[in-house]
Protein backbone atom coordinates (compact mmCIF):
# COMPACT_ATOMS: atom_id res chain seq x y z
CA UNK A 1 0.00 0.00 0.00
CA UNK A 2 1.31 3.25 -0.51
CA UNK A 3 1.83 5.91 2.19
CA UNK A 4 -0.55 8.75 2.12
CA UNK A 5 2.68 10.33 4.36
CA UNK A 6 5.75 10.14 2.88
CA UNK A 7 9.06 12.07 4.61
CA UNK A 8 12.27 11.14 3.56
CA UNK A 9 15.89 12.45 4.68
CA UNK A 10 14.36 14.95 6.34
CA UNK A 11 16.57 17.18 8.29
CA UNK A 12 16.96 19.96 10.93
CA UNK A 13 19.62 22.19 11.56
CA UNK A 14 19.10 24.76 14.76
CA UNK A 15 22.36 26.82 14.20
CA UNK A 16 24.96 24.22 15.18
CA UNK A 17 22.33 21.65 16.81
CA UNK A 18 20.68 18.58 14.50
CA UNK A 19 17.48 18.23 15.98
CA UNK A 20 16.38 15.86 12.88
CA UNK A 21 19.28 13.76 10.84
CA UNK A 22 18.11 12.12 7.82
CA UNK A 23 14.88 10.85 9.18
CA UNK A 24 12.73 8.55 6.88
CA UNK A 25 9.06 8.17 8.12
CA UNK A 26 5.60 7.31 6.16
CA UNK A 27 1.72 6.48 7.51
CA UNK A 28 -0.33 4.38 5.73
CA UNK A 29 -4.02 5.27 4.92
CA UNK A 30 -6.32 3.52 7.80
CA UNK A 31 -2.85 3.01 10.17
CA UNK A 32 -1.92 4.36 13.83
CA UNK A 33 1.64 4.90 13.63
CA UNK A 34 3.87 6.41 17.00
CA UNK A 35 6.99 8.64 17.21
CA UNK A 36 8.79 7.63 20.18
CA UNK A 37 11.71 8.58 21.87
CA UNK A 38 13.63 10.06 24.88
CA UNK A 39 13.00 13.88 25.61
CA UNK A 40 14.69 16.22 23.06
CA UNK A 41 14.56 13.03 20.41
CA UNK A 42 13.18 15.99 17.80
CA UNK A 43 9.71 14.61 18.05
CA UNK A 44 7.56 17.64 18.22
CA UNK A 45 10.48 19.34 15.89
CA UNK A 46 8.97 16.98 13.61
CA UNK A 47 5.79 17.51 13.99
CA UNK A 48 6.58 21.18 13.29
CA UNK A 49 7.85 20.14 10.37
CA UNK A 50 5.61 18.51 8.45
CA UNK A 51 2.72 21.00 9.70
CA UNK A 52 5.01 24.00 8.60
CA UNK A 53 5.92 25.70 11.70
CA UNK A 54 9.76 24.98 10.79
CA UNK A 55 11.48 24.77 7.69
CA UNK A 56 13.78 22.30 7.24
CA UNK A 57 17.34 22.60 5.89
CA UNK A 58 16.69 19.25 3.59
CA UNK A 59 14.30 15.99 2.80
CA UNK A 60 11.20 15.67 1.07
CA UNK A 61 7.64 15.83 2.95
CA UNK A 62 5.07 14.56 0.68
CA UNK A 63 1.34 13.67 1.23
CA UNK A 64 -0.81 11.42 -1.35
CA UNK A 65 -4.59 11.98 0.12
CA UNK A 66 -7.03 9.35 -0.22
CA UNK A 67 -8.39 9.83 -4.30
CA UNK A 68 -5.66 13.34 -5.07
CA UNK A 69 -2.77 14.04 -6.47
CA UNK A 70 0.49 13.29 -3.93
CA UNK A 71 1.42 16.96 -3.02
CA UNK A 72 4.91 18.21 -1.58
CA UNK A 73 4.57 20.41 1.90
CA UNK A 74 7.90 21.74 1.49
CA UNK A 75 7.44 25.50 1.42
CA UNK A 76 3.78 25.34 2.68
CA UNK A 77 2.46 27.99 5.64
CA UNK A 78 0.44 26.14 8.44
CA UNK A 79 -2.63 27.26 7.19
CA UNK A 80 -1.94 25.82 4.06
CA UNK A 81 -0.78 22.29 5.24
CA UNK A 82 -4.21 22.51 7.58
CA UNK A 83 -6.13 23.00 4.12
CA UNK A 84 -4.30 19.77 2.08
CA UNK A 85 -5.50 17.60 5.07
CA UNK A 86 -2.93 17.40 8.10
CA UNK A 87 -4.08 18.67 11.29
CA UNK A 88 -2.41 18.45 14.87
CA UNK A 89 -3.12 18.80 18.88
CA UNK A 90 0.15 20.33 20.79
CA UNK A 91 1.93 18.83 23.97
CA UNK A 92 1.04 22.14 25.51
CA UNK A 93 -3.23 22.88 25.10
CA UNK A 94 -3.72 25.57 23.11
CA UNK A 95 -7.27 26.02 23.14
CA UNK A 96 -9.20 29.61 22.99
CA UNK A 97 -9.44 29.66 26.85
CA UNK A 98 -12.48 32.38 26.81
CA UNK A 99 -14.60 31.02 23.87
CA UNK A 100 -16.96 28.26 24.04
CA UNK A 101 -16.15 24.86 23.16
CA UNK A 102 -18.78 25.69 20.68
CA UNK A 103 -17.12 28.34 19.24
CA UNK A 104 -13.42 26.50 19.22
CA UNK A 105 -14.69 24.12 17.23
CA UNK A 106 -16.09 26.72 14.57
CA UNK A 107 -12.83 28.30 14.33
CA UNK A 108 -11.35 24.46 13.34
CA UNK A 109 -14.15 24.81 10.33
CA UNK A 110 -12.86 28.39 8.97
CA UNK A 111 -10.39 26.75 6.51
CA UNK A 112 -13.11 25.00 4.61
CA UNK A 113 -15.49 27.99 4.55
CA UNK A 114 -15.71 29.72 0.99
CA UNK A 115 -16.56 33.22 2.03
CA UNK A 116 -14.74 35.78 1.88
CA UNK A 117 -13.73 39.60 3.16
CA UNK A 118 -16.45 40.37 1.08
CA UNK A 119 -18.93 37.86 2.43
CA UNK A 120 -18.11 38.77 6.22
CA UNK A 121 -18.75 42.15 5.56
CA UNK A 122 -22.19 42.19 3.89
CA UNK A 123 -23.81 38.49 4.77
CA UNK A 124 -25.40 37.46 2.10
CA UNK A 125 -27.54 34.60 1.63
CA UNK A 126 -24.80 32.26 0.83
CA UNK A 127 -23.04 33.69 3.87
CA UNK A 128 -25.35 32.99 6.32
CA UNK A 129 -26.01 29.82 5.30
CA UNK A 130 -22.39 28.74 5.06
CA UNK A 131 -22.48 30.12 8.85
CA UNK A 132 -25.29 28.01 9.88
CA UNK A 133 -24.03 25.06 8.42
CA UNK A 134 -20.68 25.13 10.50
CA UNK A 135 -22.65 25.78 13.37
CA UNK A 136 -24.36 22.07 12.74
CA UNK A 137 -21.30 20.73 11.51
CA UNK A 138 -19.46 21.87 15.13
CA UNK A 139 -22.16 20.37 16.87
CA UNK A 140 -22.27 17.11 15.40
CA UNK A 141 -18.22 16.61 15.97
CA UNK A 142 -18.92 17.65 19.88
CA UNK A 143 -21.62 14.74 19.65
CA UNK A 144 -19.08 12.28 18.86
CA UNK A 145 -16.28 13.73 20.75
CA UNK A 146 -18.74 13.54 23.68
CA UNK A 147 -18.19 17.11 24.53
CA UNK A 148 -22.18 18.30 24.00
CA UNK A 149 -22.42 18.72 27.82
CA UNK A 150 -19.93 21.36 27.59
CA UNK A 151 -21.13 23.64 24.51
CA UNK A 152 -21.60 26.84 26.37
CA UNK A 153 -18.68 26.43 28.44
CA UNK A 154 -15.62 28.58 28.41
CA UNK A 155 -12.81 26.21 27.23
CA UNK A 156 -11.02 27.45 30.61
CA UNK A 157 -13.62 25.71 32.57
CA UNK A 158 -13.55 22.39 31.22
CA UNK A 159 -11.80 19.76 33.20
CA UNK A 160 -8.39 18.72 32.06
CA UNK A 161 -9.45 15.79 29.62
CA UNK A 162 -12.55 17.33 28.06
CA UNK A 163 -9.82 19.78 27.41
CA UNK A 164 -7.79 17.67 25.23
CA UNK A 165 -10.37 16.25 23.98
CA UNK A 166 -11.96 19.72 22.73
CA UNK A 167 -8.59 20.05 20.81
CA UNK A 168 -9.38 17.00 19.07
CA UNK A 169 -12.53 17.76 17.92
CA UNK A 170 -11.28 21.21 16.76
CA UNK A 171 -8.89 19.24 14.67
CA UNK A 172 -11.23 17.43 13.16
CA UNK A 173 -13.09 19.91 12.47
CA UNK A 174 -10.72 21.07 9.16
CA UNK A 175 -11.49 17.29 7.60
CA UNK A 176 -8.25 16.19 7.61
CA UNK A 177 -6.94 12.99 6.16
CA UNK A 178 -3.98 12.41 9.23
CA UNK A 179 -4.39 14.04 12.30
CA UNK A 180 -1.22 14.42 14.39
CA UNK A 181 -1.44 14.22 17.70
CA UNK A 182 1.71 15.55 20.23
CA UNK A 183 1.54 13.49 23.69
CA UNK A 184 -2.60 13.43 23.44
CA UNK A 185 -2.27 11.79 27.24
CA UNK A 186 -0.17 13.89 28.94
CA UNK A 187 -1.42 14.91 32.48
CA UNK A 188 -4.63 12.16 32.01
CA UNK A 189 -5.10 10.22 34.95
CA UNK A 190 -5.74 6.09 34.18
CA UNK A 191 -9.59 6.81 33.79
CA UNK A 192 -8.82 9.56 31.10
CA UNK A 193 -6.27 8.06 29.36
CA UNK A 194 -8.67 4.58 28.88
CA UNK A 195 -11.29 7.00 27.39
CA UNK A 196 -8.48 8.64 24.96
CA UNK A 197 -7.05 5.38 23.93
CA UNK A 198 -11.43 4.38 22.78
CA UNK A 199 -11.33 7.74 21.56
CA UNK A 200 -8.46 7.10 19.09
CA UNK A 201 -9.39 3.56 18.07
CA UNK A 202 -12.80 5.45 17.49
CA UNK A 203 -11.51 7.99 15.25
CA UNK A 204 -9.97 5.89 12.68
CA UNK A 205 -12.44 3.36 12.61
CA UNK A 206 -15.29 4.90 12.40
CA UNK A 207 -14.20 9.03 10.75
CA UNK A 208 -11.32 6.58 8.45
CA UNK A 209 -8.87 9.30 9.58
CA UNK A 210 -5.36 8.14 9.87
CA UNK A 211 -3.30 8.98 13.00
CA UNK A 212 0.60 9.28 13.56
CA UNK A 213 0.51 10.43 17.51
CA UNK A 214 3.92 11.36 19.72
CA UNK A 215 3.24 9.35 23.40
CA UNK A 216 5.42 8.64 26.66
CA UNK A 217 2.82 6.46 27.81
CA UNK A 218 4.04 2.95 26.58
CA UNK A 219 1.19 1.18 27.90
CA UNK A 220 -1.27 3.61 25.38
CA UNK A 221 1.48 3.56 22.13
CA UNK A 222 1.93 -0.37 22.50
CA UNK A 223 -2.33 -1.19 22.70
CA UNK A 224 -2.75 1.60 19.70
CA UNK A 225 -0.01 1.36 17.73
CA UNK A 226 0.16 -0.66 14.30
CA UNK A 227 3.53 0.55 13.76
CA UNK A 228 6.02 2.62 15.84
CA UNK A 229 8.78 4.54 14.91
CA UNK A 230 11.89 5.42 17.42
CA UNK A 231 14.26 8.45 17.35
CA UNK A 232 17.19 9.26 19.61
CA UNK A 233 18.69 12.64 19.25
CA UNK A 234 17.06 13.44 15.82
CA UNK A 235 17.64 9.44 14.09
CA UNK A 236 15.76 6.98 13.30
CA UNK A 237 17.25 4.35 15.89
CA UNK A 238 14.50 1.58 14.97
CA UNK A 239 10.72 0.99 13.39
CA UNK A 240 8.35 -2.13 13.23
CA UNK A 241 5.01 -3.44 15.10
CA UNK A 242 4.75 -3.21 19.19
CA UNK A 243 6.05 -6.66 19.36
CA UNK A 244 9.21 -5.70 17.75
CA UNK A 245 10.00 -2.68 19.57
CA UNK A 246 9.10 -3.83 22.74
CA UNK A 247 12.59 -6.64 22.16
CA UNK A 248 14.60 -4.25 20.03
CA UNK A 249 17.92 -3.62 22.33
CA UNK A 250 18.67 -0.04 20.47
CA UNK A 251 15.45 1.05 22.08
CA UNK A 252 15.96 -0.38 25.28
CA UNK A 253 18.92 1.75 25.35
CA UNK A 254 17.90 5.01 23.93
CA UNK A 255 15.45 4.87 26.99
CA UNK A 256 18.20 4.12 29.52
CA UNK A 257 17.76 0.58 30.04
CA UNK A 258 13.85 1.47 31.39
CA UNK A 259 11.48 -1.07 30.45
CA UNK A 260 9.37 0.40 27.94
CA UNK A 261 6.26 -1.98 28.57
CA UNK A 262 6.34 -0.43 32.21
Amino acid sequence: MEPILKVKNLTMDFGGLRALDSLDLDVVEGEIAALIGPNGAGKTTFFNCITGLHSPTKGDMIIAPPGKKQERLNGLKPNHVTERGLARTFQNIRLFQNMTVLENVMIGRHCRMSAGIAGAIFRGRSTRREEKEVVRDSYIILEKIGLTEFINELAMNLPYGAQRRLEIARAMATEPFILLLDEPAAGMNPQETKELDDLILWIRDNEKISILLIEHDMKLVMSLSDRIFVVDYGKKIAQGTPAEIQNNPAVIKAYLGEEIDA
